[in-house]
């Protein structure tokens, strides 16, 4: 054995053992916040016992889950025994400006723990191992029998497209952009940030009914963006009637092929020649947050089937649909933006 061997040799190791109860730490993320841990603890540093009286919870035990914490990050031990927030424990709380916390919940909900142990059936297959598991597609699954889970990912999908809103519109171009249409843009949070900088913009809000029945409350009758906003109800992969100088396209192209490209294609029949388009996705490639986005193209493959795309996917993709791609740039460590416009 080589020296080399000597000194790599228990570090792959130790590795490797981290990675194999990695489940103990989403675990221990979700207990935290079950337990209500990131908002008792306060500015000041607390010791075990008044953190267990706080939370209703076994002292001892509580001691081993915020040592666990510890080691990740997740808070921190003092000399003196007692526990202090770090900037990730910050993170988990209900009141910080960019929370985490409904993202972490929702990622670690119950039936995230049963499809994880069949990756290697989905990475044999290709396919989502959740018709199986439940005898329905993952969706329907989620609003008929899970619907506390389902409520979960409507938090998370909020509580990150609100902060995603604020990073898109602040590097988004709209010289000589009137009106701008969000496609499959859930509660339209993308486009009221937008009217809301840009007092003379107009904006279509396009997603199924049901979604934008529940559109954000700015861009309902009776809001006070409601004069410049429409909310038009449809699936975007059968038909796009709106016309507008900019059509955004936000993390919706993770379905199979065929329905990213119908997407696409549907806008370029619509749109007025020059009208561009921007695609706004994570990527598995060219990003600073590569562990994250692989870690979601599986879950992807695990529950629909889908994926995260690489830039010559997503590329090869908006060629095909009849677009013509300009620009691709990062929007903040863990989304990118295509600029693409319909040609004449």
């Amino acid at each position: 054995m080589t020296d080399t061997d000597v000194t790599t040799t228990p570090q792959a190791a130790t590795r490797l053992r981290e990675l194999a109860f990695s489940a103990m730490s989403a675990a221990a993320v979700r207990a935290a916040l079950r337990l209500g841990l990131p908002d008792a603890l306060g500015e000041a540093p607390a010791t075990v016992d008044e953190l267990a009286r706080a939370v209703s919870a076994h002292p001892g035990a509580l001691h081993r889950l915020l040592r666990a914490l510890a080691c990740q990050g997740i808070f921190a031990e003092e000399p003196d025994g007692r526990y202090t927030h770090t900037e990730a424990s910050r993170l988990l709380r209900v009141d910080a400006p960019r929370s985490m916390r409904d993202v972490a919940l929702w990622t670690t909900e119950p039936w995230t723990w049963e499809v994880w142990p069949r990756l290697d059936e989905a990475v044999r297959t290709g396919r989502s191992v959740f018709p199986t598991l439940h005898g329905k597609q993952f969706f329907d699954y989620l609003h008929e029998d899970a619907p506390e889970s389902a409520a979960a990912l409507d938090r998370a999908m909020t509580q990150s497209s609100r902060q995603s809103a604020q990073d898109v519109t602040a590097v988004l171009d709209l010289t000589d952009i009137d009106s701008v249409a969000d496609i499959g843009g859930g509660q339209g949070l993308v486009l009221a940030t937008l009217l809301e900088r840009n007092p003379t913009l107009r904006g279509t809000l396009l997603d199924l009914p049901g979604v934008v029945a529940a559109a954000d409350p700015r861009l309902r009758d009776g809001g006070e963006l409601a004069a410049r906003a429409a909310l038009v109800g449809g699936d975007c992969r059968v038909d796009i009637p709106v016309r507008a100088d900019l059509y955004i396209v936000k993390n919706i192209l993770e379905w199979d092929d065929d329905s990213t490209l119908r997407t696409l294609r549907n806008i370029v029949a619509t749109a007025a020649p020059g009208a561009r388009v921007v695609i706004i996705e994570n990527l598995v490639d060219e990003t600073a947050s590569m562990r994250f986005t692989a870690a979601m193209d599986l879950l992807l493959l695990l529950n629909v089937g889908g994926r995260k795309h690489t830039t010559d996917s997503l590329l090869t993709l908006i060629e095909q649909a009849g677009l013509r791609g300009r620009d691709v740039r990062a929007v903040n460590p863990s989304l990118h933006m295509f600029e693409c416009v319909v040609p004449a």
